[in-house]
């Protein structure tokens, strides 16, 4: 029996469990984390050097040591020795993880829009990425689309999967600042995603309740 030309072309689906992706995605930020720390000290060591060769002044003096406590103290030893503080690990992991993101999404976009014609409407485009780009991301269409008209956008989703399974044993605000590295890949996925579509959009996530998370895309005006 000879195969269906549309069989001949197309590969067939490859598919995998959805635990897979939640797996990986905790490793990823595991070991993200660790190679940003790295980096942050690398950058930190050779800032140093330079200051100890005459090559740039040395930083600014601290506050008043009235306004100082025991943790910026503590924050201000970790620099001058190289060792990277908990904001510039966090900063430089999630700069990663939306790079990542960013070249993830536009492959993704590209293969769910490859049979459709060029979108000629931004509103379009968002729809797209609440529909088709999220089903296929994360099971499910976006919850609620908010914009203004005016090129701002807000995707709202109650139960975000990267996200559900968050918790900590710190509280509240620990569990929320862990949650806000899962949703800088996805950030990334739909920024790269907006951009191999021809839009270039600014993507904020926002999360004050788990596991609800909204997306503020910001996107020029006329476009």
């Amino acid at each position: 029996m000879v195969p269906s030309l549309a069989a001949v072309a197309e590969p067939p689906v490859r598919q995998i469990d959805g635990a897979a992706m939640d797996y990986f995605i905790i490793e990823a930020v595991n070991t993200l984390r660790a190679s940003a720390a790295v980096a942050a000290a690398r950058a930190k060591k050779i800032e140093q050097e330079m200051i100890d060769g005459g090559l740039i002044p040395p930083p600014a003096s601290g506050p008043p040591a009235a306004q100082r406590d025991s943790v910026s103290s503590n924050i201000s030893r970790n620099s001058l020795s190289g060792q990277p503080t908990t904001e510039d690990e966090e900063e430089g992991l999630r700069a990663r993880l939306e790079a990542i993101g960013v070249h993830v999404g536009a492959n993704v976009a590209e293969r769910l829009s490859h049979d459709r014609a060029m979108f000629t409407d931004t509103l379009d485009a968002v729809k797209f990425i609440c529909k088709d780009l999220w089903a296929a991301c994360w099971d499910k269409q976006v919850d609620n689309l908010r914009t203004n008209h005016r090129g701002v956008y807000v995707l709202q989703d109650n139960a975000f999967k990267p996200i559900t399974r968050i918790s900590g044993w710190e509280g509240r605000a620990n569990s929320l600042r862990k949650a806000k590295l899962y949703v800088a890949m996805p950030a990334g996925i739909i920024k790269g995603a907006l951009h191999r579509l021809g839009y270039q959009a600014a993507v904020v996530p926002e999360i004050t309740s788990l596991p609800q998370c909204t997306f503020q895309l910001k996107l020029p005006k006329g476009t």
